[in-house]
């Protein structure tokens, strides 16, 4: 085994948790901006005094090792706006209307009834800035997409982006900060004042050339799944995917081959260097090789979206081929971490993406555990070998991304290496007849013999996942898994691994205490979760509210066709809250829970007189004299559900404020919940 440099592990590791640690202690100082430039200082003055000694001494290795924590630091710490003297929140906004001048530099998915944009903020009110919104843009019969590097001027308000409503629902707005984005603006197509073709990027070209693909892809013969598919395995374009196939591929264990990622680059890697085999005979051969291989994967990961889990594996195969190209043996590992440093410190927000998390965790574990699981079979043919090699590197893989996977899709999918070992022989096939294919159209030399025979395998594939996915008691759904759940469980995986590796005394007692640490923090979150509480949800047009006592979980709604224990928002409660046991009954008119009287006013406003310094929750648009009401039972409280009309709320508001009176809407506050 060649040799595993630990210092770039452990910088990776260090400005890693500099990057962590930023996230979540939120700096209002600028202090750690200036830390980094005087740790090199000493480190220089400490290098000088200690050059000439035959012994060096340890102070120079613990700076070094606080100013990769630092550079981590203050790196994250440079991308929040607070920190950035021309962003966009600097500005000084006018009361009423204010000016934006935007240039679009990303496109999301859009909505039902809306376009996402990504969207630089060039100037505000005339004076140049800088910063990233999120653009909501209403959809329009007659309204044309945009495009990156659109430039458009409109005369909009800024706001914070939404926080969840429900506990447990999905956090968009952490999600969009992940991304740098921390406020957005939505508005008509008729908002937008002038539109035009802003400067060229490099991102804008690439997107410009995949939608000429997508446009010549659309005029050949091939089913509409079969399309979808070659659009996101070769191209990166998921859109065209319907919701039953993508769930398809996500109950078979799939779902990576759909999103472009390392496995792609990889099989672009070694295709093309079996293509490029011949240069090595050539004079220079090698490094022109080594010059067309990094050009050709780094024009991949361009037109596929320049996503981070593709970004990291063309940057690690770069480091790679540099490596053979000066001829210097390279280890795995380092290369897998000094990609990743490099990554980091390129774009920090990069660590707290899905994919790049996935990524990484995925090619980290084949290194440790595939080598050791191909030792216990020994196969007796090239055929056998190559099965058993892709069963090793899916098991190493799915150890890797277990824990992750649970936390943030809660499903494990049991058939994955069946699936794996169907589909990964003949992706590279899939992957290399797909780019042909594009080529081939391109040049307007493309046989329709070829296209047949390519939609067949497509439609096979297709046929293939469907049958693994319909296998329903293999694939585990809803399983509750927390952030302390993936953490412990890491920390127990790697104590396995190295238990596994070599049995001695510390890794057995460090298996010892990570099993601890795993199974105290179950039943921590277990007692925890037997709390008792009172769910007043938002929904809007429905009156949702929930009684949890321990893992029982009593719904009271008036809607009794709908089924509400698979659908937003009680589904993810459910699965976060660890609960199974479900029923339904009618919103009764009162509530007492604990020491706290709940008072439920529907559409016809009668209520009892007699529920003095209670909670009083308005549902279905109560007829209710809400003045009168609180002169009569001075309640503690009003709240306003999902189920009721904006002017309606508007006008109980006011009332709550002449009377002083604490007024809760769910639908600007989101859920109430009495514990």
């Amino acid at each position: 085994m060649t040799f595993v440099n630990y210092l770039v592990i452990r910088f990776s590791i260090l400005t890693s948790l500099g990057i962590v640690t930023a996230h979540f202690t939120e700096p209002e100082s600028a202090l750690f901006l200036k830390i980094p430039i005087l740790l090199v200082g000493v480190l220089c003055i400490n290098w000088l005094v200690i050059r000439d000694q035959l012994y060096q001494n340890s102070f120079f290795g613990i700076i070094s090792y606080a100013l990769f924590f630092a550079i981590g630091y203050g790196n994250y710490q440079s991308r929040l706006p607070a920190f950035q003297l021309n962003n966009y929140s600097q500005a000084s906004f006018e009361i009423g209307s204010n000016v934006l001048q935007l240039k679009i530099t990303d496109i999301l998915k859009p909505g039902n009834y809306d376009q996402k944009y990504i969207a630089k903020v060039e100037a505000v009110n005339g004076i140049s800035t800088a910063g990233s919104i999120l653009v909501i843009l209403s959809k329009d019969n007659n309204q044309n997409t945009l495009k990156i590097d659109d430039q458009l001027l409109t005369s909009t308000g800024l706001k914070s982006i939404s926080k969840p409503l429900n506990p447990g629902q999905f956090n968009y707005s952490k999600y969009m900060e992940s991304l740098g984005i921390h406020h957005q603006t939505q508005f008509k197509n008729q908002a937008i004042l002038m539109r035009s073709v802003g400067s060229r990027t490099l991102r804008g070209q690439a997107e410009r050339f995949r939608n000429y693909l997508l446009k010549k892809l659309n005029h050949i013969s091939l089913g509409a799944n079969e399309r979808a598919i070659i659009q996101a395995l070769v191209l990166g374009q998921k859109k065209d995917l319907n919701k039953e196939l993508y769930r398809s591929y996500t109950d078979a264990g799939a779902a990576h081959i759909l999103a472009v990622s390392g496995l792609h680059v990889g099989m672009i890697y070694f295709i093309l260097k079996f293509l490029l085999s011949f240069l090595n005979k050539v004079k220079y051969g090698i490094v022109i090789k080594s010059v067309l291989l990094i050009f050709c994967l780094w024009l991949f990961a361009f037109v596929t979206g320049l996503s981070p889990s593709v970004t990291r594996a063309v940057t690690m195969f770069t480091i790679f081929s540099f490596a053979e190209t000066i001829n210097r043996e390279s280890n795995t590992m380092n290369t897998l971490f000094l990609s990743f440093l490099i990554l980091i410190l390129i774009n920090p927000l990069w660590l707290f993406h899905v994919g790049f998390q996935l990524s990484y965790l995925a090619v980290f574990s084949i290194i440790l555990t595939q080598p050791k699981l191909r030792r216990y079979y020994r196969p007796r043919g090239n055929i056998d070998g190559f099965f058993w090699n892709i069963f090793t590197v899916s098991i190493g893989a799915q150890l890797g991304v277990l824990p992750l996977s649970l936390y943030y899709f809660h499903q494990f999918p049991g058939l994955f290496f069946i699936t794996n070992l169907v589909v990964l022989p003949f992706i590279g096939i899939l992957l290399g007849g797909g780019i042909l294919l594009l080529i081939l159209s391109t040049a307007n030399l493309l046989p329709e013999q070829y296209v047949m025979t390519y939609n067949i395998l497509i439609l096979k594939l297709n046929e293939f996942i469907k049958w693994v996915a319909s296998q329903d008691f293999f694939v585990l759904r809803n399983i509750h898994f927390s952030e302390g759940n993936t953490l412990t469980a890491y920390l127990l995986l790697m104590a396995l691994i190295l238990f596994w590796h070599k049995i001695t005394y510390k890794n057995v007692l460090f298996l010892l205490i990570t099993l601890s640490v795993f199974i105290g923090w179950s039943i921590w979150e277990k007692i925890e979760s037997s709390q008792s509480a009172l769910i007043i949800f938002h929904k809007r047009k429905k009156s949702l509210i929930a009684h949890k006592n321990n893992k029982q979980f009593t719904l009271y709604t008036n809607d009794a066709h709908s089924n509400f224990q698979t659908s937003y928002p009680i589904a993810n409660y459910l699965v976060n809250g660890n609960i199974n046991d479900y029923c339904t009954q009618t919103i009764p008119k009162v509530f007492k829970f604990r020491n706290t009287k709940v008072l439920i006013i529907d559409s016809l406003g009668v209520y009892s007189k007699s529920f003095h310094k209670s909670i009083v929750v308005l549902t279905e648009n109560s007829k209710v004299h809400l003045e009168h009401l609180i002169n009569t039972i001075c309640p503690k409280l009003i709240i306003a559900d999902g189920s009721n009309y904006g002017s309606y709320v508007a006008r109980w508001k006011n009332t709550c404020l002449q009377k002083k009176l604490p007024f809760h809407h769910t639908g600007t506050k989101g859920a109430y919940i009495i514990e």
